[in-house]
């Protein structure tokens, strides 16, 4: 499993890059690896509201479906739209090329309550 320390973690699986009042979201190394081969990406449209906690798409993989949840709250003002035709670029680079969706930060006291890549790692990273 793949933790990068400068990236933010939640516990529902998601990374959170910031760069300055925008944040890069997606999924984790580990949440790619449980999840199989992704089949289906479903993301929000551009201009969409996000609130911390609530679900903004969802991931198909041959074996299940699973719901994304914002990390923190914003707006859309970016998607990675090589998902809609090429999902499976998630599994082979979830923390670059496989990125989600960009947010312009609604509340930065949100970042706070994420996680450091070592609280994520230490979580997760025993199986």
């Amino acid at each position: 499993m793949e933790v990068l320390h400068n990236l933010k973690y939640s516990e529902n699986h998601e990374w959170v890059r910031v760069e300055g009042n925008r944040a890069v979201i997606g999924m984790t190394d580990f949440a790619q690896e449980e999840l199989g081969m992704i089949v289906f990406a479903e993301l929000p449209e551009v201009g969409d509201t996000l609130k911390a906690g609530e679900p903004f798409g969802s991931m198909e993989s041959v074996k299940t479906v699973s719901e994304m949840y914002a990390p923190i709250s914003g707006k859309v003002i970016d998607i990675n739209r090589k998902l809609q035709d090429n999902p499976g670029v998630i599994n082979l680079s979830p923390y670059d090329n496989g990125w989600m969706i960009v947010v312009e930060i609604a509340d930065s006291a949100e970042l706070d309550k994420l996680w450091d890549a070592a609280k994520y790692e230490a979580t997760y990273g025993h199986e």
